[in-house]
């Protein structure tokens, strides 16, 4: 894990035995949200001495309806995510969705994400790979955690060995996540960072709506299993006002309530590391 965070972390006075955090809004709406949010929470984290990467994506390519939004424009959006790296000196992560995308997202970001629906995508996987950054796997509502060691060999065998993993839940029927805390110490035995996406696990997918639904109340019971179960990250979305954001505001933080969070979850860091 030290290695990739080498590679990915500019904070300075990072607390030994700390997790890291990936987090920001599900996607690039304004400079605004943008701003607003990566500026509190990069202060969270320097006050928690935790590594820090701000995460959005410069584009939403699943959507359940075709008249979801989607983006502000791919090259507006990327060059906001430029600006956040730039003016807070912080790693960035995005989501790209084809193989055509990774040179492009490269150009602007620090780590390219592999959206779940997507782990299994071999040129996916590959040409990210290529870029040499570091490659974010979320592992597929479908798969186990065991099938995910395929899925880093594909990236490994490109001769990039940083990868990290994210548990982002499994379906459990048509409307609903559960996440299988088993899979944690399973996917760390591949000697790869292994993070818990803590909001999406939470998302209520399919509903008859065309919007997916959530239950964010349960974010900070997923964040304290995933730490209790050794997770080296934790990965969230938040936003200063999810119920009028663009993508994914039901299973969204509320950016007011981050520094409550992690404070929780630092103490519980500390406690685990203890024993």
């Amino acid at each position: 894990m030290e290695k990739i965070l080498k590679q990915i972390n500019r904070l300075r006075h990072i607390e030994e035995g700390n997790f890291f955090l990936i987090a920001g809004p599900c996607v690039v709406e304004n400079e605004k949200i943008l701003m607003t949010t990566a500026e509190q929470c990069v202060k969270v984290a320097e006050k928690y001495k935790i590594p820090y990467i701000f995460k959005s994506s410069y584009r939403k390519a699943n959507r359940s309806k075709g008249d979801s939004f989607t983006g502000i424009g791919d090259e507006k959006a990327l060059k906001l995510l430029a600006s956040v790296r730039q003016s807070f000196d912080v790693p960035v992560i995005t989501d790209i969705h084809d193989a055509s995308e990774a040179v492009m997202a490269a150009e602007y970001v620090d780590v390219l994400q592999i959206p779940a629906f997507l782990c299994r995508q071999t040129d996916l996987l590959v040409a990210a790979a290529r870029t040499g950054k570091v490659v974010n796997i979320k592992k597929g509502q479908f798969l186990s955690p065991g099938a995910m060691k395929f899925a880093i060999q594909k990236v490994v065998d490109e001769n990039n060995p940083k990868v990290m993993i994210t548990e982002r839940g499994t379906t459990f029927g048509y409307h609903d996540l559960i996440v299988d805390f088993r899979g944690i110490p399973e996917m760390k035995s591949f000697g790869y960072p292994v993070v818990v996406d803590i909001t999406h696990s939470l998302q209520q997918p399919n509903q008859s709506s065309g919007v997916t639904g959530g239950l964010p109340a349960l974010i900070e019971t997923l964040g304290r299993a995933a730490i209790a179960t050794g997770a080296d990250g934790i990965f969230l979305e938040t936003h200063p006002d999810p119920s009028h954001a663009l993508s994914d505001g039901a299973n969204m933080l509320s950016l007011d309530q981050l520094d409550s969070l992690i404070h929780k979850l630092v103490i519980l860091r500390k406690a685990v590391n203890s024993l």
